[in-house]
């Protein structure tokens, strides 16, 4: 973000062997461990003139999850707006933060951390339940290099659908991944919140809540999404 590479037409990626000062949403601290996680950003530039992207959290959890997928990773799903969970269970969290080039384009530098291995003692403040790839995988070796190819390569592959055809296109594939469809759920932030049933998501990325007033375009990104009579997930 401070340093931010010239552009020469590649993706720049930044991977971090250990990360000591990590942060997700409402400035929330990150947590990883040397060899127990997978931390790094990638640059990803716009062409001059394209407006704000929408949805590009949700298709950079959907490269997660379909990379995780085709390690074998069974009951993968997509919390709205940033988390990529195994059967209720946070594996993954994405931070997306927009730049402004000189030339008046746009780039988004994408911050995403995985569980590999937690220590036994981990404690992950603020989440109830938290997993990891060893559990997932029940014990199978886990390549780091391996996995972050296998993520590059589906988020190649689906930037490239979303910059042509924007977050319509891809809206399905996230849809059938959402660990929420349908389930009534609270959304909430530091003075408020607000109870529906999670519809799904727009063709901007908006999530869709049904409340007691009709329908909520949800557009916020300081919200939390939690299950009716539980804890945060």
């Amino acid at each position: 973000m401070e340093r931010t590479p010239a552009n020469d037409g590649r993706v720049h990626v930044l991977v971090a062997d250990e990360q000591t000062a990590g942060r997700g949403r409402r400035g929330r601290q990150w947590q990883s461990w040397p060899e127990g996680s997978l931390t790094f950003s990638l640059l990803w530039r716009f062409a001059r003139g394209t407006p704000a992207p929408a949805g590009l959290s949700l298709v950079a959890g959907l490269a997660v999850a379909r990379a995780v997928e085709q390690m074998g990773v069974l009951g993968v799903q997509l919390k709205w707006p940033n988390d990529v969970l195994v059967n209720g269970e946070k594996l993954a969290g994405i931070l997306v933060e927009l730049l402004a080039a000189g030339d008046r384009s746009l780039a988004a530098v994408i911050g995403i951390g995985i569980n590999l291995s937690l220590p036994p003692d981990a404690h992950i403040e603020h989440h109830a339940g938290v997993t990891d790839l060893a559990h997932a995988l029940e014990g199978a070796p886990i390549s780091r290099p391996a996995l972050l190819a296998q993520i590059l390569t589906e988020f190649q592959r689906l930037i490239d659908t979303y910059a042509v055809a924007g977050f319509p296109a891809l809206k399905g594939a996230w849809e059938q991944r959402n660990a929420f469809a349908q389930l009534p759920v609270r959304i909430s932030s530091d003075h408020e919140h607000t109870d529906g049933t999670c519809l799904g998501v727009d063709d901007d990325g908006a999530l869709l809540l049904r409340t007691s007033n009709g329908v909520v375009r949800v557009l916020a990104g300081d919200v939390s999404l939690r299950p009716l009579g539980g804890a945060a997930a």
